[in-house]
């Protein structure tokens, strides 16, 4: 068995169903040999996208796997991988390595040494016995503690040897830990004292699968429920404790109960001040309940930290308030949070119900919750202006009906997030809704939907411009025209094989839709390119009607 085939069978006996890549690396071609099937991307960003948007809608108990070209491969891959790492995102990146002669000699590319700072973990494999320990400790890595991409470069020459004798390798469990018992009691005397308490609660409450725990604990205290961005599914929106996730955006009701709170408690979360979320006022007890020590007291000053899984710590906390009698809820705080919430959409309902010509966004997103059941799909967004204009209204009812994503926020990427979630969950209605902007990064990359038979469904909003950045380009733009952009977007999926409608008036956008599910229900890929107006305001940035 050469090393090649040795990585492939390790992947087929850990489960993996397919492989994201790009050629040439004859891991694709052993793969296919044993029945892995390979899905080749236009480019390795979008591909590295794929992985991973598999990877968070099975919470990574299917991995997400990218493999691609020693060298050039490799090196287009990287910004791919950053995405993920900043995401916290478990997915395995296998690139073919030069040959053990030619390491060390420049310019060649060494995987493993530029990739060092966005992996959770990385190795570089010079001979054909070290491939199997070194995937057993990779897949570990991959389902223990906090997630991360991890990248195993294997030389050309030890893909090409033969393996002494036969290849010993069972498929590797992870570990959980729990946190500290006085820890857990510490916390819940400080929730406990608290008059305004508000949970925020990260991406590692849908990795640990620990929604349910996070209802009952929110419910035992009556306390609203806020989610970062890539947590945005963790806690069921249609909750009336529900106040919402965070972005750019800032809804009314969300930010009158974190100002309000005195202490806020983070689940799942590693507190990282960010741009693309709601940063936590000073002036608050902070309590931080992460699986790693790395977030402990990194960007707040935390009083309280629990370490562990957020699923086992959440039934810690929970075993300790029903210990003390604790059970608040839902009481007054979720009724104020509900009254909030409605005035926050009736502040905005003249958005959703507008006729105007180019089309208003909001429009668009009514008339996807009007017509789609939210439990049975999976939708994302794409950077910049549509993330932020669908995140505080499209209510997510249950785990990883919502891919959110971005504390860096790289165009295009949705494509292939929406891709993986596809793949993941066949089943489901898979949306992803991306600007102009975003589709001139990674447009082509529909034919890699097409060939695949991926059903994916794409909502363009095409403005003509670069919205979100007409303040940074004014002068730019006035002289020079710098944020116009261009492009006939249904033209162009339909000459990659999908199919595609032009939509250019508000009420033909659902009978565009009926025939986007017809095709996609059919293995078709979907796009639905819309004339849209602009506007680029949400909730935090400009008043309904401006």
């Amino acid at each position: 068995m050469k090393g090649v085939d040795v990585i492939a069978e390790v992947l087929r006996r850990e489960g993996v169903e397919f492989i994201a890549c790009y050629p040439h690396n004859d891991l694709i071609e052993a793969c296919a040999r044993i029945g892995i099937r390979p899905v080749v991307c236009r480019q390795e960003r979008v591909g590295i996208a794929i992985a991973d948007g598999f990877s968070r809608t099975t919470n990574g108990k299917r991995l997400g796997v990218f493999v691609m070209q020693h060298g050039p491969g490799a090196e287009n891959a990287f910004p791919g991988v950053a995405q993920a790492f900043a995401d916290n995102v478990p997915l395995l990146v296998l690139p073919a390595g030069e040959p053990t002669s030619r390491q060390g000699i420049k310019p060649v590319f060494s995987a493993y040494d530029n990739y060092g700072e966005i992996t959770k973990w990385r190795a570089f494999v010079p001979s054909v016995d070290r491939i199997a320990p070194t995937l057993r400790h990779a897949f570990y890595r991959l389902r223990t503690g906090k997630s991360g991409p991890v990248l195993v470069e294997t030389a050309l020459d030890a893909l090409a040897a033969e393996l002494d004798g036969e290849l010993r390798y069972e498929p590797v469990v992870g570990s959980r830990f729990g946190p500290d018992g006085l820890a857990v009691r510490e916390a819940i005397d400080a929730v406990l004292a608290a008059q305004q308490p508000v949970i925020y609660a990260g991406q590692g409450v849908l990795y640990a699968q620990a929604s349910d725990e996070l209802v009952r604990f929110a419910e035992m205290l009556d306390a609203p429920v806020l989610t970062t961005m890539p947590g945005k599914s963790a806690f069921p929106e249609q909750h009336p404790l529900s106040i919402g996730a965070s972005a750019i955006t800032k809804p009314d009701h969300m930010m009158h109960f974190l100002r309000e709170a005195d202490c806020v408690f983070g689940i799942g979360t590693s507190f990282t001040r960010t741009l693309y979320g709601t940063n936590v006022p000073s002036g608050k007890v902070m309590i931080q309940a992460t699986n790693s020590e790395e977030d402990i007291n990194k960007d707040y000053v935390v009083q309280h930290a629990l370490v562990g899984d957020a699923k086992l710590t959440l039934a810690a906390l929970i075993a300790e308030l029903e210990a003390r009698g604790v059970d608040r809820g839902p009481g007054p705080r979720a009724e104020d949070a509900t009254t909030r919430k409605n005035a926050l959409l009736d502040k905005w309902r003249p958005e959703f119900e507008s006729n105007e010509v180019p089309i208003n966004q909001y429009r668009i997103i009514a008339d996807l919750k009007q017509r789609l059941d939210p439990a049975a799909t999976i939708i994302t967004h794409d950077a910049g202006t549509p993330r932020e204009q669908i995140i505080s209204f499209w209510e997510a009812p249950t785990p990883r009906s919502y891919l959110g994503w971005g504390k860096t926020t790289q165009l295009g990427f949705g494509l292939g997030a929406i891709m993986g979630a596809k793949l993941a969950e066949p089943d489901k209605i898979c949306i992803n809704i991306m600007g102009d902007s975003a589709i001139g990064m990674v447009g082509m990359d529909i034919d890699t939907a097409v060939r695949n038979g991926i059903g994916i469904i794409t909502i363009i909003f095409n403005n003509g411009i670069m919205a979100i950045e007409s303040v940074a380009l004014s002068n730019a733009h006035e002289a020079y025209g710098a944020n116009f952009q261009g492009g006939h977007y249904a033209d162009l999926a339909e000459s990659l094989g999908a199919w595609s409608r032009r939509v250019e008036q508000p009420d033909a956008f659902l009978p565009a839709l009926e025939e986007a599910l017809t095709a996609a229900g059919e293995g078709r890929p979907a796009v639905i390119e819309c004339v849209v107006k602009a506007g680029y305001i949400w909730p935090g940035r400009g008043e309904p009607g401006s």
